[in-house]
């Protein structure tokens, strides 16, 4: 070893030894926090997925289900998965893009955070109408897993016709558009 690495490395560990003790402070500070504030642990993701899973309903999920876990796990009803390039998506959405009405009612009675999307498959129109006139870039957002304005008040059948034909009306054509 040279006598300039041998430098380089010697200030570079003094460096490391002056810091170490506010670092080891730091890390010790952060853990009497969390014991004093109770902050929960994170959810495990396998959880929140099967959670998710269950809120879309039908053959994929329960009302039971999503009742069983929120009493086991109530914060679980904020929970989102990432499916993949940013396809999140939480127990609502998978009841409002499958249409399953019960399950997104429970949800928002639950204290589930709403969206536009779920609005509109349940029919929602005296909320939504007014949304899309203030922000008509929204008529083309989509949801998970690429599901448009126009699924979603397919999916709600009668109560969403209404918002249907307005969405048609505005220019809305796909129901579904690929996530890049």
């Amino acid at each position: 070893m040279n006598r300039e690495n041998f430098l380089v490395k010697t200030a570079a560990g003094i460096s490391g030894l002056l810091f170490l003790p506010g670092f080891v402070k730091s890390q010790a500070l952060q853990t009497q926090l969390k014991k004093q504030t109770n902050d929960p642990d994170p959810l495990k993701p396998e959880i929140v997925k099967e959670f998710v899973i269950a809120g879309h309903g039908g053959k994929n999920g329960d009302l039971d289900k999503v009742k069983s876990m929120l009493n086991d796990y109530p914060n679980i009803i904020y929970g989102t998965i990432d499916w993949g390039s940013g396809d999140f998506e939480s127990a609502i959405d998978g009841a409002g893009h499958m249409g399953n009405k019960e399950l997104a009612n429970y949800l928002i009675e639950s204290g589930s955070r709403v969206t536009l999307f779920v609005l509109t498959m349940l029919g929602k129109t005296d909320l939504v109408k007014p949304v899309m006139e203030a922000y008509p870039r929204l008529l083309n957002a989509i949801g998970p897993h690429g599901f448009t304005m126009l699924h979603h008040a397919k999916a709600g059948g009668k109560d969403s016709e209404e918002l249907y034909q307005y969405l048609q009306e505005k220019g809305v054509t796909k129901p579904w558009v690929k996530i890049k």
